[in-house]
């Protein structure tokens, strides 16, 4: 079961991993796993409501597979029309970038977003939605209220480095939480993030990275004050609520690449934790709740590490390693 390439949780305890051709589960925090599906392809995604509904996308056809009973069977429920994140909103209704089904997968309608679009439009909901689009020498987060018929701008920055990727995440119909993603050399990657809690009216710059190798941080002044975290590119964000969010740092020119930051209080103040874990491949983190999560790291020809903390980051426990690659 190596190399893992999604993983999603349904509490800090219980969760699904994927890979290439398997989709496997733990209810012991991941000290001992059950394959429950074998078959053809990667798995891009995991996503799941609660302990019983879960999806995967598997394949570059983007094949949706359902578990309505924790995985004890996985049923071909869909294709997943593009790459987004992938999230249901009850067991029929579900957004993937500006795609949306209420068939449960089997049929996507796509929603409206604007023009100069960086990355994929974010839908929360039927109504919500936000957009990170570029033009005219600026930058600017807009947002929807009618599902996609207009869009109004709710941030305007000069680019200030030019954003080659956006990922955005919401914690509720108001909130969001905007990632610019912009230059990499070096082996650097330049990134900010942003933050709201009152549906655009204020924004806060949570996170400027600013790098030799890349360039400033998109969408922040030099002079503007903001935290910076750990690595010298991003890894993966994750959003628990308006308070608690979670970010990986990478840094290839390092012994132990891996790091993760969080802020637990809406972005007003940022942690870097100081502990380093080892592996150059891709990391994948998910949180249960602000104390407790998963980090599995990846390296070639070695098998995937399972890491788990419940001190919200401060500590991370070894708990698995998975089979090396064949």
């Amino acid at each position: 079961m190596s190399p893992v390439t999604a993983v999603r949780l349904a509490d800090a305890k219980s969760g699904w991993i994927g890979g290439m051709g398997f989709i496997a589960r733990t209810d012991d925090g991941g000290g001992s796993w059950t394959v429950q599906y074998r078959g053809d392809g990667e798995v891009k995604q995991l996503f799941a409501l609660n302990a019983t509904e879960a999806w995967a996308v598997i394949g570059d056809n983007r094949m949706l597979l359902r578990t309505a009973d924790g995985g004890k069977h996985w049923t071909e429920a869909g294709q997943v029309p593009n790459d987004g994140f992938l999230h249901f909103v009850n067991p029929q209704e579900a957004y993937s970038g500006n795609a949306r089904t209420v068939d449960g997968g089997r049929t996507w309608t796509v929603l409206p977003v604007p023009q100069g679009l960086v990355g994929d439009a974010y839908f929360h909901d039927r109504q919500n939605a936000w957009a990170v689009v570029q033009g005219n020498g600026s930058i600017g987060v807009e947002r929807t209220l009618d599902g996609g018929q207009t869009w109004s701008k709710v941030m305007t920055r000069p680019v200030l480095g030019q954003p080659t990727g956006a990922i955005i995440r919401s914690a509720g119909s108001d909130d969001a939480w905007v990632e610019l993603i912009g230059d990499s050399g070096m082996s650097q990657t330049s990134y900010s993030l942003f933050h709201t809690t009152n549906g655009g009216k204020d924004w806060l710059t949570v996170l400027a990275h600013s790098t030799a190798g890349a360039g400033p941080a998109p969408g922040v002044a030099e002079d503007e004050q903001a935290n910076r975290s750990g690595g010298s590119r991003p890894g993966p964000l994750y959003v628990v609520s308006p308070d608690a969010a979670f970010m990986g740092g990478q840094c290839p020119a390092c012994d132990k690449p891996n790091t993760v930051g969080w802020t637990v209080d809406g972005g007003e103040t940022w942690v870097n934790g100081t502990e380093e874990l080892p592996g150059y491949g891709v990391m994948l983190l998910a949180m249960a709740d602000a104390k407790q999560g998963w980090l599995i790291t990846n390296e070639a020809s070695q098998p995937s590490v399972m890491y788990t903390t419940d001190t919200g980051g401060t500590h991370w426990k070894k708990v698995h390693a998975f089979a090396a690659p064949q």
